[in-house]
């Protein structure tokens, strides 16, 4: 039996940046009866806490079994006495977030993607964990964003030019229009790791949903360590599956 459910954010809880829909609140609230929960994400923990945290209508009691994985896990939250908290954080050096920032403006540019007019910032220091390009803003309306890259292959061209340069990072293509920039390893499967390491959990004890789990994708690194893992192409689809495990519950 499982003892986690693990959950990628955009597109598989909630559209890209929006909070979830009441009817995945309640039914991901819900499930903090039985399960252990956890979020992973390349957001920052204040966007993750806006996108779940803050429309669960759950008892504090039920927090404690939610695990905030923020910035794909290289720093995890949890509820402890009343307030969330800080398990730990791996960052980045200045100098080395500075030298990604150069790096992302100069590879799109070269590649024909830098955004002129964005919506918000282009690219984002995220807890000092990672960086994060979001192409054409972090503001943008999510029609424009859905729009942009549907086949990943600008944010594909960007990457390709961005690892030539920084061939000791990672570079991951998620959510609708962003490239996250990482220390080498570091994706949801670092995350998953971490996860299990600090809550002596084996593999066979999570069940992940995601919607990029192809080759390439930034929920692929979960499935191919082999956890076992539920492909959704929307919340939509996610809501259902929750809702056939609450009834066996």
């Amino acid at each position: 039996m499982k003892k986690v459910l693990s959950f990628d954010l955009d597109d598989t809880l909630s559209l890209a940046k929006l909070p979830m829909e009441p009817e995945m609140a309640k039914a991901f609230g819900d499930l903090l009866e039985y399960y252990d929960m956890c979020v992973i994400s390349g957001a920052m923990f204040s966007q993750i806490k806006k996108q779940v945290v803050d429309v669960l209508n759950v008892p504090a009691e039920n927090l404690k079994r939610l695990h905030v994985m923020a910035s794909q896990g290289t720093k995890y939250w949890r509820f402890q006495d009343g307030e969330w908290k800080v398990i730990y954080a791996d960052d980045l050096a200045p100098e080395k977030i500075a030298e990604i920032f150069k790096v992302l403006e100069e590879s799109a540019k070269e590649a024909g993607y830098w955004c002129k007019n964005p919506a918000g910032e282009i690219i984002e220091n995220r807890d000092n964990t990672q960086v994060t390009m979001s192409a054409i803003g972090q503001k943008a309306r999510k029609e424009d964003k859905y729009a942009w890259d549907p086949d990943h292959k600008k944010r594909e061209a960007i990457v390709k030019i961005a690892r030539e340069k920084m061939p000791d990072l990672e570079f991951g293509i998620g959510g609708t229009t962003s490239i996250d920039v990482t220390m080498p390893g570091v994706n949801k499967a670092y995350g998953m790791r971490k996860l299990m390491e600090n809550n002596d959990l084996e593999k066979s004890d999570i069940l992940f949903f995601g919607d990029m789990t192809q080759v390439g994708g930034n929920d692929y690194p979960v499935a191919e360590m082999g956890i076992d893992t539920i492909t959704v192409k929307n919340w939509q689809e996610t809501v259902n599956v929750l809702k056939g495990i609450l009834a066996v519950s």
